[in-house]
C-alpha cells in the first residue's frame, strides 16, 4: 500500500513538473460570462490536458490587447471588433477559437425618452462603453448615418461607466447593456420591461463576434505553442459545454472564484442562463461566415469605419482543428 501511495505521489509530482503554464486574460471581472474557463479549471479539465492555467480577471482599467502586447498573458478573451482594430493598428492578434456563437449586446432605452425606433436616436444622448467596446456602436451609428459628435442631426455619446446609472438618472435616453448583465441591473433597479425598448445588435443586423480567444501571431509559428493552445481550447470547450448543461453549478463555481465578493448567486445563475444561449451551437471553431459578417459590418461605416481594409491572417483553424481531432 505504501509503495502504491509513493508511486501515486511520484506520478503526481511528475505531472505537476511537466505541466504547461498558460495565462488567460479575461475581458472583464470574474462572472458567468467566463464560466467555461472556471468550470474547466474546477473540474480538472485543464489538469487532464497537462495544463496549469492561471485565469486573470479583467476590469475597467484592464485592456486585454495591452496585457498580451506586454507579455502578461498567453491568450486573451476579447471581442472581434477590438481585436481587428488592434490588428490594423499593428498588434498582430489572431483568433484561434470562438466559444461565443451569438452576440448579447443591445441598446436599452426608456420609452418615456421618446425612442421607439432607431430613427428616434437623432438628437438623443446614448450611453456607450469604451475601451474597445465602442466599435460595434460606432459602426451601427455610421450605418444609420448619424454623426457621434453631438451635432443636431446626430447623437451625443455619453462615455458610460460599467453600470446603468445614466439611464436610471435619466442622463441618457439609452445605454449599452448586455442581455446577460446590465439589462437585468436595470430591471432589478425597479424599471419594468414595459417601460423599456431594447435594440438588439443581432436583430438590427449589426452584431459582431464577442468573446473569442486571441493570441499573438508569431507564437503560432511554434508547433509546441499550437499544441498547448489546442489542449487549452479542448479543455475550455469541455468546460463551456458542461456549463451549458449545468448552469446553476457553473454559476456557483464562478462565485467560488470571485475574490471581490461583489457577485450574488441570483445574478450569476441568471447570467449563466443567458450566457448559455450565446455559447450554444459553438464547438470552439470560428465560423467563417460569422467572421465575414463581422468584417463587413466593421467596414460598412465609410469614413467612420472601424477598420479600413479587409484583414489578412486574422484567424486560424490550426488550433481548433487539432483540438477537435482528439
Amino acid at each position: 500500500m505504501k509503495k502504491l501511495l509513493m508511486a501515486a505521489a511520484l506520478a503526481a509530482m511528475a505531472t505537476g513538473a511537466s505541466a504547461e503554464d498558460v495565462k488567460l486574460q479575461l475581458k472583464w471581472v470574474t462572472q458567468a460570462q467566463f464560466a467555461g474557463y472556471y468550470v474547466a479549471q474546477a473540474k480538472g479539465f485543464y489538469e487532464e490536458e497537462g495544463l496549469n492555467v492561471t485565469i486573470l480577471p479583467g476590469g475597467p482599467d484592464i485592456a486585454p490587447t495591452q496585457v498580451i502586447a506586454g507579455g502578461g498573458a498567453d491568450v486573451v478573451v476579447d471581442w472581434m471588433p477590438s481585436a481587428l482594430a488592434a490588428r490594423e493598428k499593428g498588434l498582430p492578434l489572431v483568433n484561434i477559437a470562438q466559444p461565443f456563437k451569438s452576440s448579447g449586446m443591445q441598446l436599452t432605452c426608456l420609452k418615456e425618452s421618446g425612442v421607439e425606433t432607431p430613427a428616434d436616436f437623432k438628437g438623443k444622448t446614448l450611453g456607450v462603453w469604451f475601451g474597445g467596446n465602442e466599435y460595434p456602436f460606432l459602426n451601427w451609428m455610421a450605418k444609420l448615418g448619424y454623426k457621434t459628435d453631438g451635432s443636431p442631426d446626430g447623437v451625443t455619446v455619453l462615455k458610460q461607466g460599467f453600470n446603468v446609472d445614466p439611464l436610471l438618472q435619466k442622463q441618457a435616453a439609452c445605454i449599452s447593456t448586455m442581455t446577460y448583465n446590465e439589462y437585468w441591473q436595470v430591471i432589478d433597479a425597479g424599471i419594468t420591461p414595459e417601460q423599456l425598448v431594447n435594440f438588439n445588435y443581432t436583430t438590427e443586423g449589426v452584431a459582431t463576434l464577442e468573446d473569442g480567444l486571441y493570441v499573438l501571431e508569431d507564437k503560432l509559428a511554434d508547433p509546441a505553442f499550437v499544441d498547448t493552445m489546442a489542449k487549452f481550447v479542448r479543455a475550455s470547450m469541455k468546460g463551456w459545454k458542461y456549463a451549458e448543461e449545468n448552469p446553476d453549478e457553473a454559476a456557483m463555481i464562478v462565485l467560488e472564484n470571485d475574490e471581490t465578493g461583489a457577485q450574488t448567486e441570483a445574478h450569476q445563475k441568471r447570467m449563466m442562463g443567458e450566457i448559455a444561449k450565446l455559447t450554444a451551437g459553438s464547438n470552439g471553431a470560428l465560423d467563417e461566415a460569422d467572421y465575414q459578417h463581422t468584417v463587413d459590418a466593421l467596414m460598412a461605416g465609410g469614413s467612420d469605419a472601424v477598420i479600413t481594409k479587409a484583414p489578412e491572417g486574422a484567424w486560424t483553424h490550426a488550433v481548433t482543428d487539432k483540438a477537435l481531432a482528439n
